[in-house]
């Protein structure tokens, strides 16, 4: 991949197609199959998106240092507007912290954003180092001086163990940058790089862009996010339910262990690869059962002739209630796991049920009750 003096002049990602790699990449598929094809697909998709966001932003951040909580990153989610001051978004949001932390959030947060607006773009034409500099320069907005925000770094910078302060890896050279991030994109525009799993290609330039780092600050952030844009762009957004980084932070000491591993082994990707897939893996097989669990069966898509059923979240607490219950249900029962709803509103949730065909009634009057249907 590169030699002594860490500049290549073709970048050949070196790895080899291991057993817990080609493992990972089926489950991976075999989640994404059922989450994209789910039968019953909730009308509060919104919900799971909102909740992948704040978990994104959350352990986004959180692993570079930033200690607000999960709780008060979703309420600045929530809070903010991009006409928003970041006091202004603490206000609204009840939060007392230091401007620094407010300020990591909400850049994170539009960093996101901008993704989901570019990958349409990247799938149209290509990425792009001004995609890159773009990422970097809404990660560290008003956290970096604006002339350091998207610019490459010329200094040499190294990494250091947090408890030990030893030096344990040393970055390219400022003046070898811009040639490996030019080389970095090319490769990822390329003919040969399509040969590659989208998946793999989004953790080559994860770590790629950690070993070059690139900038002076804001690094990591940058570098998951051009690999979540990768799987957006290249069809593994998978309706952007799930969040890589909530994987990476809750064991940092595992992420960077992997990331630290390529080098002691000769630049061998394969080791950080079977720990990237394996946690993708892993975060879309959870996705994946909570999506079974709120979609009663696989085999009802066919019996509502292929169409997707948008529930309410009461409803799939009803529905979830029938299935413990041998498929049965009354207004009685129904009203005892949903205590603060009225009788008429649960009658209501029902009459919706039955309309999409998901339920029946049977009997009358007050000897009547649910079925699945």
């Amino acid at each position: 991949m590169c030699n002594n003096s860490d500049r290549f002049t073709m970048y050949i990602p070196q790895y080899t197609i291991s057993l817990p790699i080609l493992t990972s990449i089926g489950k991976i598929e075999a989640a994404r199959e059922v989450i994209e094809n789910a039968a019953l697909v909730p009308s509060w998709e919104a919900k799971f998106r909102t909740d992948a966001l704040v978990r994104t932003v959350h352990h986004g951040t959180h692993i570079e240092g930033n200690p607000l909580t999960r709780d008060e990153a979703r309420r600045l989610v929530e809070a903010y507007s991009s006409v928003d001051e970041p006091w202004m978004v603490a206000s609204k949001a009840d939060i007392v912290a230091r401007d620094r932390d407010i300020q990591e959030v909400i850049n994170y947060r539009n960093v996101i954003t901008y993704l989901d607006e570019t990958r349409a773009k990247v799938s149209q034409d290509k990425y792009s180092e001004s995609i890159l500099s773009k990422i970097h320069e809404l990660t560290v907005d008003r956290i970096l001086p604006k002339e350091k925000a998207g610019a490459y770094r010329t200094t040499q910078v190294v990494i250091k163990d947090a408890a030990t302060g030893e030096v344990t890896f040393r970055p390219p050279a400022a003046v070898e940058v811009p040639f490996q991030i030019e080389e970095l994109v090319s490769w990822l525009n390329s003919d040969q790089a399509s040969k590659h799993h989208s998946v793999l290609k989004a953790g080559i330039v994860h770590y790629e862009l950690v070993r070059i780092h690139p900038f002076t600050d804001g690094n990591g952030r940058t570098a998951r996010a051009m690999a979540l844009l990768v799987l957006l762009s290249e069809g593994y957004d998978i309706k952007r339910f799930f969040s890589m980084e909530e994987h990476f932070d809750r064991n940092s000491s595992a992420y960077y262990g992997a990331l630290q591993h390529v080098v002691r082994g000769g630049y061998d990707l394969t080791p950080w690869l079977e720990y990237f897939t394996s946690g993708l893996s892993a975060e879309l097989s959870r996705v994946k059962d909570q999506v079974l669990k709120l979609s009663r069966d696989l085999r009802l898509r066919g019996e509502l002739g292929g169409q997707q059923v948008a529930l309410t979240e009461r409803q799939i607490i009803i529905l979830e209630t029938m299935q413990a219950n041998d498929g049965r249900l009354t207004v009685r029962e129904a009203k005892k796991i949903l205590p603060t709803v009225s009788r008429d509103t649960i009658i209501r949730d029902l009459n919706g049920l039955i309309r999409k065909k998901v339920v029946k009634r049977r009997g009358v009057t007050k000897g009547s009750f649910y079925l699945l249907a």
